[in-house]
């Protein structure tokens, strides 16, 4: 199939002020990920306020298990989001139409899977993490309608994904505006009004991503550009798909077990009892609005060095990575001072009960004065995973994000058995990786190497 569309101002980032094309792509971002954590936010409010901190202990609870599951999807849209990039900056509208639609495909096929798997075995994976009795039969309903919903989740992760990829990522943004909204307001009618509690929160969640993803649809199917998809086409494309795979793969296994760490961490937590649970569930939210910027300016660098290693503008990569570093660091480092100064405030717009107020603000504390470490990672794995490498950020984040918080909670915990231990996991370990990362970037050949293997398309 030929494709002769070619990168429009809005979308190439091929040429241009560096500073200025970064900030236009990853602001969007930014507040895309500002209404989607207002999702996980306004479920806590409206729980820890109208249900009481036994249902906000169960919503918390399932988050490391949504990561667990949702892991290895999110890994695989990742590496199809490096294709479609690179692909669209070396202007190969045929590989372009075959990545875009196996990459549908996929979003089909793994939300299939991950709603059988949720279904049958929340109850089981519960269990596991060690989840109290109290909230037990809360947290399955949550998670039971959230997994019945998840193909709506893995359809707009990937779309929206494809938009980013191509530049665009003002329209995920537009989506998750009405997304957010529609939640919100549900929330408000189904647990206020209702009075459904957790299940109201759970449905409220599943109708706003569904709402996301036939909006994103609709912009895919509607454009004229040569991310265009057709139903009738989308199919898996072997060697695209193989191509998605090499990246996918080693990013979804990172994915997978970064959350099967952060599960045993939970199954930790949860030791402490519901009060624990319940402050370090409110803390969450919180520490979501600090991790926003990061994940930004990492998923921005992700498209920008795809983009421009499959133009050839090697230049324009080493450039971009010393300015979004700077950027993003002089963000999350404001923004969490400001977090430190306001955390009960924060906190007690979620819930007022002593023990949240306590025992998360202990947890946002050590969130917000040590969470720009974890810039120099988030950034660096985007810029090395956007040239096509995938298998040393995977090593990377596997020893210093897991191995390493295995050996803590086996070695540490034993020594200082309180909950003050185990939240420190989370700085040391982003230093650790911070530390590999700023190593392998300036040590090894990743840009020049996968340059190679994507100059022959063009």
């Amino acid at each position: 199939m030929e494709q002769t569309k070619k990168p429009n101002a809005l979308n190439g980032i091929t040429e241009g002020v560096i500073w200025k094309q970064l900030l236009l792509f990853a602001v969007p971002i930014l507040m895309s990920n500002l209404f989607q954590q207002l999702y996980t936010t306004m479920d806590s409010v409206i729980v820890g306020q109208f249900v009481g901190s036994q249902a906000l202990a169960a919503v918390g609870s399932t988050g490391s298990l949504c990561g667990l599951l949702v892991g290895f999807f999110v890994g695989l849209s990742t590496g199809a989001g490096v294709i479609v990039s690179q692909y669209y900056g070396a202007e190969d509208w045929d590989g372009l139409h075959n990545a875009v639609h196996t990459a549908m495909g996929i979003s089909v096929v793994a939300g299939v899977i991950l709603t059988v798997v949720g279904l049958v075995l929340s109850p089981t994976l519960l269990r596991w993490i060690n989840t109290p009795d109290d909230v037990f039969d809360m947290a399955v309903v949550y998670l039971r309608i959230y997994f019945g919903g998840i193909l709506s989740l893995t359809i707009y992760n990937m779309g929206a994904g494809i938009l980013r990829a191509i530049g665009d990522s003002r329209r995920p943004l537009n989506y998750l505006i009405i997304s957010a909204v529609i939640n919100v307001a549900l929330n408000l009618l189904f647990v206020c009004v209702f009075h459904m509690g957790v299940a109201g929160v759970a449905w409220a969640t599943l109708i706003a991503q569904v709402v996301t993803a036939v909006l994103v649809m609709i912009n895919l199917m509607s454009t004229t550009e040569g991310y265009k998809v057709i139903l009738s086409h989308i199919t898996i494309h072997r060697d695209t798909f193989l191509k998605i795979l090499k990246i996918g793969i080693p990013a979804g296994f990172q994915s997978v077990v970064v959350s099967l760490s952060n599960t045993v961490i939970q199954a930790q937590i949860n030791f402490f009892g519901s009060d624990v649970m319940a402050g370090l569930s409110a803390a969450g939210r919180i520490d979501g609005f600090i991790y926003m910027p990061i994940n930004a300016f990492g998923l921005a660098m992700t498209t920008f060095v795809g983009q421009n290693v499959g133009a050839g503008r090697l230049d324009r990569v080493r450039k971009g990575v010393k300015v979004c570093l700077a950027m993003a660091l002089g963000i999350v480092i404001a923004e969490g001072a400001l977090i430190y100064v306001f955390t009960e405030p924060l906190l007690s717009l979620i819930s007022q009960e002593t023990a949240v107020l306590q025992y998360g603000g202990m947890m946002v504390h050590l969130m917000a004065s040590t969470y720009w470490i974890f810039v120099m990672a988030e950034v660096l794995s985007g810029v090395i995973r956007g040239s096509g490498e995938a298998m040393v950020p995977m090593v990377i984040y596997i020893c210093g994000m897991c191995l390493f918080r295995l050996v803590w909670v086996l070695v540490v915990m034993k020594v200082f058995e309180t909950i003050q231990s185990v939240v420190w996991c989370y700085p040391a370990s982003w230093s650790l990786t911070a530390l590999a990362f700023i190593i392998y970037y300036f040590k090894g050949n990743w840009l020049s190497r996968h340059h190679r293997e994507i100059a022959p398309q063009k």
